[in-house]
């Protein structure tokens, strides 16, 4: 016989493309980044700026400017974020949360003060410490 059989070769083949088919996408992991340092210019802060803070107990905080932050419940928040929203919709809230706290909480609360008509809203940073 003077010809060469390839249906073994097209069978070993098919299954090897099946094999890294299955395989590749297992193989697929997440890759680690070292996110940069933001070294953003500070935000002037106004008498009118709104201020939220959160805790990692649970606790809601609201500032307005130089005022003292009240403690409040986050049904109290809510109904303080709505009555901005009507008053004031074009200033900006500031959100300052407790960097341990998970991020599906700061979520939830940037959330809120979208619902309640704020569209602006801020995150409240560190300046980065130098090495």
């Amino acid at each position: 016989m003077s010809e060469i059989n390839v249906t073994p070769f097209v069978d070993v083949m098919l299954v090897l493309l099946i094999i890294f088919m299955v395989t590749a996408p297992l193989m697929a992991t997440g890759v680690e980044i070292d996110l940069p340092s933001a070294n953003t210019p500070p935000v002037e802060v106004t008498g009118e700026q709104l201020v939220i803070g959160m805790k990692t107990s649970g606790e809601f905080t609201l500032a307005r400017g130089s005022n003292p932050a009240q403690t409040l419940t986050k049904e109290q928040l809510e109904a303080n974020l709505r009555e901005e929203g009507k008053a004031h919709p074009d200033h900006a809230v500031f959100v300052q949360a407790d960097g341990a706290l998970p991020y599906q909480e700061v979520m939830n609360l940037l959330e809120m003060a979208k619902q309640a008509g704020i569209p602006k809203v801020g995150l409240v940073t560190r300046p980065p410490t130098a090495p």
